[in-house]
């Protein structure tokens, strides 16, 4: 048991309950409401987002709220910079809460360490796809779910964080300082953030403990730590082979098709048939720790880790047929999934709608490339090496560029403490009824790798509510609202046991 906290004094779970499903359902969730229909898209998918202002609009409603909250020595400010060329980098929003004693007169951690809040307000772009009684902008609660663009990835973050602050207050108990830094710019890559953590560094303090609640969950019956996260490099090949269109029945056979080039350059990348990057200059080796927890949550999950998505299926000989995963083994999925390099095309250009495409041979082809890279892979590396890959000695002369648009490295978490241990089994027992289950991420944080490096002894909370089919940046995105309210819960009993 930690000692900091005397057995009379240890949160009351129902009383904890109750006072986080009050906040969430009278204070969290209209203002959730109101955020999902802000289309707050992040700056890669809106270069003129200073002046549509809308991720100004949405942080500084979460600042009007959370300054309405009246949390005990709460101070918080908006945060602006610029850069070197004097235009504004994304705002942050920045509170702090002091360290507090209990109620019984018990001190705050001696250590003086501190516990940074993170999370982000920014957008992926609409997506089609969409029910039609749904819609990435037209907040819906249906079933127990909040459905639309950003609530879960991860718009609540600092609604949850300023609850499971005020969850404590209510307690008595006494905690370390508190810190919360929630950015706009995540979804492009967090370019702007680094800036932003070297400025504030000074007012970060000795940060013991990072809560991040920009993750996913293996279902919803239990806490799940993420214990990596995948990098990522991504920009845009193009191939190009005339000036401009000419006619196929003149020109094919003889001038080689920009597609046809394209795929054959990525050849160099990738095996077609297994989806197997080739460079082993992608790929490291899967530490022995990180393979036992692949077995225990393949234990746990079977092959829902696969059945969780929506399989594209049709008829065949009167019975549905689904489309089949690369690999139906449930410890192969979660390792292919956190960490094994894989290649996604997310884009292409250069091809007319169908109904517009007549009989002409095309003058270029581009696709978006978006490669996920292993934990333990330098991503800015990663970008110079599959530039060179995919640039030299061109076929047919072609001019092929790969023009780099954003690289952030992954993320392995550090060894866990017995306290953090005992603390996420603790709060997931008394929160869900089952033990903390343990999961890699494929998604990218860069937040976490900078903050790694900064706070290397520093524990990191890194979960979140994007569970079975909640499909953040697609279509139908939804908030699990329970599985929000017990994640809230848990968040304030670990914070409560930091020693």
């Amino acid at each position: 048991m930690n000692a900091r906290i005397p057995p009379g004094l240890l949160l009351e779970p129902q009383a904890l309950q109750s006072h986080v499903h009050t906040a969430w359902d009278e204070r969290i969730l209209p203002q959730l409401v109101d955020y999902v229909a802000v289309p707050a898209k992040s700056p890669a998918f809106d270069p003129l987002w200073a002046e549509h202002g809308l991720l100004e609009r949405v942080l500084q409603n979460a600042a009007d709220w959370v300054a309405a909250q009246q949390v005990p020595g709460l101070t918080l400010e908006v945060v602006r910079l610029n850069d070197a060329n004097g235009r504004p980098r994304t705002p942050v929003l920045f509170f702090e809460v002091p360290a507090c004693a209990g109620q019984d007169g018990t001190p705050p951690p001696a250590s003086g360490q501190t516990i940074l809040m993170y999370g982000h307000l920014d957008k992926q772009p609409e997506f089609n796809g969409w029910r039609s009684d749904l819609g990435p902008w037209t907040p819906k609660i249906l079933d127990g779910k909040l459905y639309g663009r950003g609530a879960a990835d991860d718009g609540y973050a600092v609604y949850a964080s300023i609850a499971a602050i005020q969850a404590l207050k209510a307690q008595g108990v006494a905690h370390p300082r508190i810190v919360g830094l929630i950015e706009t710019c995540e979804e492009s890559g967090s370019g702007d953030l680094l800036p932003y953590v070297d400025a504030l560094r000074p007012r970060l303090g000795d940060v013991g403990l990072v809560i991040c609640l920009d993750s996913g969950a293996g279902n919803y019956d239990q806490l799940w730590l993420t214990t990596s996260l995948r990098g990522m490099a991504s920009g845009v090949l193009r191939v190009d082979i005339l000036s401009e269109g000419i006619h196929s029945g003149d020109a094919s056979g003889l001038v080689p098709s920009s597609f046809r080039i394209l795929r054959n350059v990525l050849d160099r990348l990738e095996d077609s048939g297994s989806g197997r990057l080739l460079p082993e200059v992608f790929h490291c080796a899967i530490p022995g720790l990180r393979v036992e927890q692949a077995h225990a949550t393949a234990a746990i999950l079977g092959d829902e880790v696969y059945k969780r998505l929506p399989w594209a299926h049709h008829d065949c000989g009167g019975s549905s047929t689904f489309a089949l995963p690369t690999t139906t083994d449930p410890v192969e999925a979660l390792l292919n999934r956190t960490w094994r390099p894989t290649l996604s095309v997310t884009g292409a250009e250069g091809f007319p709608a169908l109904k517009d495409a007549g009989n002409v041979l095309r003058p270029y082809t581009a696709f978006k490339l978006s490669l996920r890279l292993p934990p333990l892979v330098d991503a800015a590396s990663a970008v110079q090496q599959l530039k060179t890959l995919l640039e030299d000695n061109a076929p047919y002369q072609a001019k092929v560029t790969f023009q780099p648009e954003g690289a952030a490295s992954g993320w392995n978490a550090p060894d866990t403490t017995p306290w953090f241990e005992q603390a996420l089994q603790a709060a997931s027992r008394a929160h869900f009824g089952a033990a903390c289950g343990t999961i890699g991420q494929g998604g990218t944080i860069p937040l976490m790798n900078m903050l790694s490096k900064g706070f290397p002894k520093a524990q990191m909370m890194v979960c979140g509510v994007l569970g079975p089919r909640s499909n953040a940046h697609g279509p139908n995105e939804f908030l699990h609202l329970d599985y929000a309210r017990r994640l809230t819960a848990s968040v304030a009993e670990v914070m409560a046991r930091m020693p």
